[in-house]
């Protein structure tokens, strides 16, 4: 049954930085076996917990170590008493980095939404998780299947960095069913500001927006100086190239926007 969370623990758990991670599997809502990677705070009461979406690229590095940022961030989030899920869509399909790919076969408003409502499931069905607190986060590619799955039941809150926003943007209307916080470069020259700013716009209150000047895409990198990449399907030239890297003024306030946004959404009690 596609709906039977059917998780597999492995029976050595994988190890990335200081935290041990459990490799799991769970089905996608379109019934693929996605694998991730699955922590959660020592103790037994039962956290909150942030689904984290990679981005093009995918989850990991070529020797199959989680990328930098991706690891950065789980890692503060489970020190904020967070249980963090890392699924990897494009790996668990038999494919690599989509970021050259025009005709894409592993879509946010498709494939990756469905990763995010099996990943919502599978997280529902643990003990030591509040299904009530489940939060969607992701970077680009990932940010776009956030905004695709902001009108899903069973999310407390939406967190999307620098996501394409042209597909939502042209639809009649889009207010998501939780909290959003949406964040993007001014300078961004591969997912462009200005359609996220028009869905933000017309959002109403539940969407937060933060545009950081003279930020690109990645600005939340740990240590990657800004660099022009090349041989991209999509960009806002046309040509296939657009800046990335980190904006420490950008990141530095993120790092700080972002974990206050989760707190308020998924402990506003405490």
């Amino acid at each position: 049954m596609k709906r039977l969370l059917l998780m597999l623990m492995l029976a050595a758990p994988g190890l990335v930085g200081a935290q041990t991670y459990e490799q799991v599997t769970f089905p996608s809502d379109d019934g693929t076996a996605i694998s991730a990677l699955f922590a959660r705070p020592p103790g037994e009461t039962r956290h909150p917990a942030v689904i984290l979406l990679h981005g093009c690229g995918g989850r990991d590095r070529a020797n199959g170590t989680m990328l930098p940022r991706h690891e950065e961030w789980a890692e503060l989030l489970l020190a904020r008493g967070f249980a963090v899920l890392l699924p990897e869509s494009f790996a668990s399909r038999g494919k690599g980095s989509q970021c050259a790919v025009r005709e894409r076969a592993i879509r946010p408003w498709v494939e990756r939404r469905a990763d995010a409502l099996g990943a919502r499931d599978f997280l529902r069905a643990q003990p030591l998780v509040d299904q009530s607190r489940i939060a969607l986060f992701g970077w680009s590619h990932g940010g776009s299947t956030v905004l695709a799955t902001a009108n899903a039941d069973g999310f407390a809150a939406f967190v999307a960095f620098y996501p394409g926003c042209t597909r939502i943007s042209r639809q009649q209307s889009f207010v998501p069913v939780a909290p959003l916080l949406l964040l993007i470069g001014e300078a961004d020259d591969w997912t462009p500001a200005h359609p996220c700013r028009a869905i933000a716009a017309a959002a109403g209150p539940r969407l937060t927006y933060v545009e950081y000047p003279g930020a690109f895409h990645g600005f939340d990198a740990p240590g990657e100086p800004v660099r022009l990449r090349t041989g991209l399907a999509f960009s806002v030239r046309g040509d296939g190239t657009a800046h990335v890297g980190t904006d420490p003024a950008a990141r530095a306030d993120a790092l700080r926007r972002v974990p206050a946004f989760l707190e308020a959404a998924l402990r506003p009690n405490r």
